[in-house]
């Protein structure tokens, strides 16, 4: 491919080459090399009405999918536009490439009032992404897309951007255009594998803790609460990993003080996938966990707890290590257990929470099991984080981090374009929905059945409840909103 094409329009084809079908962009000035090479492929564009729009799809796209989420845009306010759903991704550990464009690399840093121009756009973005590379040679790009693709492979999956001066954009390729194979996972160290299994088998109040990372290690996670008899909690980017049907599941309920007391009272608890931060478990007081912590995680250094055995590895690859573990627990017993926790929690839902659950009991009869909600920063998905039952993984998709508004439908647009004909629903407030209603155009125009269900409390109704409950006056809470229906 060397010298006869240019770098921006053989990206394109080096992305299809990594099994990228979905390209999320707005096409500007600064992207035309890159938009050449697009119309020559086989890639699907999904034009956006807004940068911050087309990441949180790329974002919806890579929950539901399970691989990268791949954008193009413009130099200066399309990266600006698109930092809030990459700090959404990044603090949520959702893979998407971000591609963008830069000022030529002459004029880089000079500030001479070219277009689009950031003094520093690099520096500017980086904050927000795993890595951020800029091309300065024709054979870097390829070099640092391939950086990527192994980044989402083996390490915990951030945003990574990679800029494209406007010279480097026209010049021709040089070097290698293929892709590349990405690395394996490594296998988990033996000696603490070791441990955890010794522990586990000798638990007899064992507690898993399952997060985002182990939405790909469902069924050996499953197996392996069966087998030891652990009753299983999961954060919201969790839900799913076991069926929350299961008589061994409490659900997404790190929350809840009830389910705080379980961690406590436990003599064992592995945590799976998970940081275990303020938004897992939306407590300013850290968990008490009880007995043998065991922590497992493809990042060793994030976490909010102090582990006895640190296990660094992919879920899959430390819950397949674990396959023949069996505890001398009655597993009935521990069914018991979860059925009686379930009843309690029950008991205490709150009345907003009750009339929440009469709208989303509607919702989960009538979607399938495999169907996906992509939701926002509202009460009634705050109510579904521990409320709506989930059976499968990558089926509930809340901004929980970075925890930005405007995120479901967005987000329920890539979803349904990555879950590959799986039904799915945006689940918004009516504040949150106003920041990327826009993208209704976006939906129409791809002619995706999608369903948005709006909960309309009239303006910022949670931070109104807070102010309420301090007993302040209510400021900019209380907003003049559109006909909905008219709208849509």
């Amino acid at each position: 491919m060397a010298g006869n094409i240019s770098c921006g329009g053989a990206l394109a084809g080096l992305l299809e080459e990594y099994g990228v079908d979905t390209i999320f962009g707005i096409p500007g000035v600064h992207t035309l090399e890159l938009y050449k090479g697009l119309a020559t492929s086989g890639l699907r564009h999904v034009l956006a009405r807004h940068e911050q729009g087309l990441g949180f799809m790329a974002d919806g796209y890579a929950r539901a999918s399970g691989r990268p989420g791949v954008c193009f845009v413009i130099t200066g306010p399309g990266v600006t536009n698109i930092a809030t759903a990459m700090g959404q991704a990044f603090s949520d550990s959702v893979p998407m490439l971000v591609v963008s464009s830069v000022n030529a690399s002459a004029d880089l840093g000079k500030g001479r009032g070219r277009l689009h121009e950031v003094t520093d756009q690099q520096a500017m973005i980086r904050s927000l992404t795993g890595a951020s590379y800029l091309a300065g040679r024709p054979d870097e790009t390829p070099e640092h897309i391939a950086r990527a693709f192994e980044s989402f492979a083996t390490r915990r999956p951030r945003p990574v951007h990679v800029a494209m001066p406007l010279d480097i954009l026209a010049a021709p390729t040089q070097g290698d255009w293929t892709a590349r194979q990405t690395s394996a996972p490594q296998p988990p160290d033996p000696a603490p594998v070791q441990a955890a299994r010794t522990a586990l088998e000798q638990a007899k109040r064992p507690v898993i803790i399952a997060g985002g990372g182990a939405v790909d290690a469902a069924p050996e996670l499953t197996a392996l609460a069966e087998s030891t008899g652990a009753v299983v909690v999961t954060s919201a980017a969790g839900k799913g990993v076991v069926r929350e049907s299961h008589p061994l599941s409490l659900g997404a309920t790190l929350s809840l003080g009830i389910v705080r007391d379980v961690l406590a009272e436990a003599d064992l608890v592995l945590v799976v996938g998970s940081e275990l931060s303020e938004t897992d478990t939306w407590r300013e007081d850290p968990l008490s966990l009880g007995g043998t912590v065991i922590r497992v995680d493809i990042d060793p250094a994030g976490g909010n707890i102090q582990p006895d055995i640190a296990i660094t590895a992919h879920a899959a690859a430390f819950a397949a290590a674990m396959d023949g573990v069996r505890s001398n627990l009655p597993g009935n017993r521990q069914h018991a257990r979860a059925a009686e926790i379930r009843a309690r929690i029950a008991e205490k839902t709150a009345p907003l929470q009750r009339m929440h659950m009469h709208v989303l009991d509607v919702l989960r009869a009538a979607l399938p099991a495999d169907g996906f909600v992509a939701t926002d920063m509202t009460q009634i998905a705050y109510t579904g984080n521990h409320s709506f039952p989930v059976e499968r993984p990558r089926c509930w998709f809340h901004p929980s981090g970075f925890g930005t508004l405007g995120y479901a439908l967005p987000a329920a647009i890539g979803a349904m374009l990555g879950a590959r004909g799986r039904p799915g629903v945006a689940l918004a407030g009516d504040y949150g929905f106003q920041f990327t209603m826009q993208e209704l155009a976006t939906a129409v125009e791809l002619r995706l059945p999608l369903p948005v269900l709006l909960w309309n409390n009239q303006g910022l109704g949670q931070i109104r409840d807070d102010m309420n409950a301090t007993g302040m006056a209510e400021i900019g809470v209380n907003a003049h909103n559109p006909d909905f229906q008219a709208l849509a």
